[in-house]
């Protein structure tokens, strides 16, 4: 049996900045469920960020381009990408983690694969589309995927199945992996801390409290 991947993989860890005391840091809730949208969004998009700069410095790696590949980066940025998936297609703080499960996943099992300026828009909406059919009991109609992402709905159809194929057909994580995510992706955060690790900052830093 195959271990689940963590946020330890050295697809998701690129190296981050020592946390400073004088930066003022918003708390967020320990159970992701009770998270902001806007908040995950800025986490997730910090990581896959990071790991575009990183990874566009280095070789192609073996096997060449991947259907995820575009001929050209795409203009909109990796935020503003991620803000329009979830505000057009309802992305819940379940299914963005699931994204991130994805991409660790997809990692792991396919070397050939890397998240880069030239990937990462494809890989976005194909695993919003799969994480909302494959968690979600309500979802939207195919061709409003391909429409919100950019992509023409064949084209969707092609990444959806390149995706479930790679990950082995595998797509729910299990609930503490998606614990594990939300955690290590606030540990590794500036600007953000756990409710639980609050009382390490300094009171003056503490710039808002969770939402509920």
């Amino acid at each position: 049996m195959q271990p689940e991947p963590t946020l330890t993989h050295n697809c998701l860890s690129p190296p981050n900045g020592i946390r400073s005391s004088h930066v003022a840091v918003k708390i967020l809730p320990v159970n992701y469920e009770f998270c902001g949208v806007e908040d995950l969004i800025m986490l997730i998009a910090g990581l896959i960020s990071e790991l575009v700069q990183i990874n566009d410095q280095l070789p192609l790696r073996d096997g060449g381009l991947t259907r995820f590949h575009s001929r050209t980066p795409p203009r909109i940025s990796v935020i503003d990408y991620l803000q329009r998936l979830t505000t057009h297609t309802t992305l819940t703080p379940p299914l963005l983690l699931s994204m991130v499960y994805y991409v660790d996943r997809l990692c792991s099992l396919y070397p050939a694969f890397a998240i880069t300026s030239l990937t990462v828009h494809r890989f976005l909406i194909a695993a919003a589309t799969v994480a909302a059919k494959g968690l979600s009991d309500v979802f939207h109609g195919h061709a409003t995927y391909a429409r919100v992402g950019g992509v023409k709905v064949f084209e969707l159809s092609m990444l959806e199945l390149e995706l479930l194929y790679r990950v082995d057909w595998k797509i729910v994580p299990n609930p503490e992996v998606l614990v594990n995510y939300y955690h290590g992706l606030v540990g590794r955060a500036d600007g953000y801390i756990l409710e639980g690790d609050a009382l390490s900052v300094e009171e003056g830093n503490i710039i808002e409290s969770r939402e509920r």
